[in-house]
Formats: C-alpha cells, sequence, structure tokens
C-alpha cells in the first residue's frame, strides 16, 4: 500500500479536509432527518422526487418547508461527495479512490432511500433502514479520513479481534434502537402505524446491548494498556468510553422523562458519534499511525478534534 508522505502534503490536507466535511454533513442530515421527524413534518412532501403531485416546492406550510429543508441537504452531500472523489483522485492513491467511489455512491442510494421511505408513508423499518445507511456512509467517510494517517500494513491478534467485536456490539446497539424508535412515539407524521412492538422489552434489550458493547470497550481497553499498544490506539478507546458514557446517560434520561423531542434529538446525534468513533478505534487498533520521532506530533483524531 502506498505511504501518505509520497502523496503533495497540499493534496493530502486537501484529502482530510473531504473528509472531515463528509463525516459533518452526513451526522448533520441525520440530526436534520431526526428534526423531521420530531415534528411531524415526514409528511411534509408527501410524495417523492417532487415534493407535492405538482411541484418540486413545498406548499407554504411549516410541515412541508422543514421536509423541503431537509431534502435539499442532499445537494450538499452530493456536492460533498464529489470534492471528496476528486480529492482522491488527485492523490493517485488507489485506496482512497475506492474508498471515495463507495462513499459517493451511497448518496444516490440514501436519496432513493429517503424516497422510498415517504412513498410507503413512513414505514418505521424503511425509516431505520435510511438511518442505518448514514451511519455506514458515516463509517466510509472515517475509513476514508484514517487512510490519510496511517497505511501501515494490517495487524493481527487478540486485540484486533476484541476491535471487530466492539464495532458488532456497536452494529447491534444502533439496529436496536432503531426498533426501539420504531416501537415508541415520534413516528413522523400523527397518522402512521408503529411496529406494535413492546417498548418496555424492546428498549430492555436495547440497554442490555448497550452494557455489553461499553463492557467489551472497557475490555480492549484493558488489552490495549496491558500490551503496550499504540498511544493513538489507547487515545481512541478512552475517547469512545467517554462518548458511550454521555451517550447511555442521555438514553436513560430520556427513556424515564418520556422521550421528549430535545433529548431524542441529542441521542440520535450521540449515534453518529458512536458509529463514527468505534469505526475510528478498529481502525487505530488495525492499523495504528507510527509512532512519532523526537519531537513529532501523533496525529489522530483526537488531536485533530482537540485543535
Amino acid at each position: 500500500m502506498s505511504n501518505p508522505d509520497v502523496v503533495p502534503a497540499a493534496r493530502l490536507r486537501t484529502m482530510r479536509r473531504a473528509a472531515w466535511a463528509s463525516i459533518v454533513a452526513n451526522a448533520v442530515i441525520v440530526v436534520t432527518g431526526g428534526a423531521v421527524r420530531l415534528t411531524a413534518s415526514g409528511l411534509g412532501c408527501p410524495t417523492w422526487p417532487k415534493c407535492t403531485s405538482t411541484s418540486f416546492t413545498p406548499e407554504a406550510h411549516l410541515h412541508g418547508i422543514i421536509e423541503f429543508g431537509n431534502r435539499l441537504l442532499t445537494y450538499v452531500l452530493v456536492a460533498i461527495a464529489i470534492w471528496a472523489f476528486v480529492a482522491a483522485w488527485r492523490t493517485a492513491r488507489r485506496d482512497l479512490r475506492k474508498i471515495a467511489f463507495l462513499a459517493a455512491l451511497g448518496i444516490p442510494v440514501q436519496a432513493v432511500l429517503g424516497g422510498i421511505t415517504v412513498l410507503t408513508g413512513l414505514t418505521w423499518w424503511v425509516v431505520g433502514a435510511h438511518m442505518i445507511l448514514s451511519m455506514i456512509l458515516i463509517g466510509l467517510s472515517v475509513l476514508l479520513l484514517h487512510r490519510t494517517y496511517s497505511t501501515s500494513a494490517p495487524r493481527r491478534g487478540p486485540a484486533v479481534v476484541l476491535a471487530w467485536i466492539v464495532l458488532a456490539a456497536a452494529a447491534l446497539v444502533i439496529v436496536l434502537g432503531v426498533v426501539v424508535t420504531g416501537a415508541g412515539p415520534h413516528a413522523g407524521d400523527a397518522d402512521v402505524p408503529r411496529s406494535g412492538l413492546d417498548t418496555l422489552q424492546v428498549s430492555q434489550l436495547h440497554a442490555d446491548a448497550v452494557f455489553l458493547y461499553i463492557g467489551l470497550t472497557v475490555g480492549l481497553l484493558l488489552l490495549l494498556l496491558a500490551t503496550g499498544a499504540p498511544r493513538a490506539s489507547v487515545r481512541a478507546a478512552w475517547w469512545l468510553i467517554g462518548v458511550q458514557l454521555a451517550q447511555a446517560v442521555i438514553g436513560f434520561v430520556q427513556y424515564f422523562t418520556g422521550v421528549p423531542e430535545v433529548l431524542v434529538g441529542a441521542h440520535m446525534a450521540g449515534t453518529t458519534m458512536v458509529a463514527g468513533w468505534t469505526t475510528w478505534l478498529l481502525l487505530q487498533v488495525r492499523q495504528p499511525p507510527r509512532e512519532p520521532r523526537g519531537d513529532e506530533p501523533v496525529q489522530d483524531l483526537a488531536a485533530t478534534t482537540s485543535a
């Protein structure tokens, strides 16, 4: 695999900016999609690809404007995806080109899935699939960012295996979160039926998965510390645990306070952080960046976030 040092620094910086933009944009569209659902504006544009049967723009009412505004963000995602692909192409690295292409391909798929969501009347599992695809696109964007920092040969061993298990546990938590959402309130429209599952039971199952997910991450952190893993890997584990605990607190508070809209929105934003940081942790364990020489700083996600 190519060394990132052979890519001109300016092109590599552009690639990183594009990857960051992709991460942020995909997270923002999750939050704005949540706002559509939480304001009962899911059918503010009752058809697709037009907003109404006769117009691409909404009628002058709040729900239509909110839903149409969320649709317009797709064009922002398209622009960023094109930017990322062009930036990847200019690096002449096949791995970056492939990842950027897959991330770009997900945008039209997401748009079509959004249309199916509207045309099926906000069926809960279609809405959930829309959310899960966003998590996958965030993961691909994080992978794109990571590859600009580290192209070392993939490692093997217990820590890598456990990191994959942590990622699988995160996926389970997110899927079960979708199931809980499908059983609860805030369907996106007052007339949309829910899944009919018992809210208490699916919420308990989701909580059990969260405990498993956090426990596995703590176990991975201890393993990394015990085996003298690179500092970037250990730091990523600490950051993820912080995100997990914050997300867990929001989840429990929202459940016991009757699922208020503000906390539901915060929980959705937290889910994007969970997806991004879990992916980053796996990548940092599997392909950690080289350790610094002398006073040279380690470049990783935590460092760039702090900056």
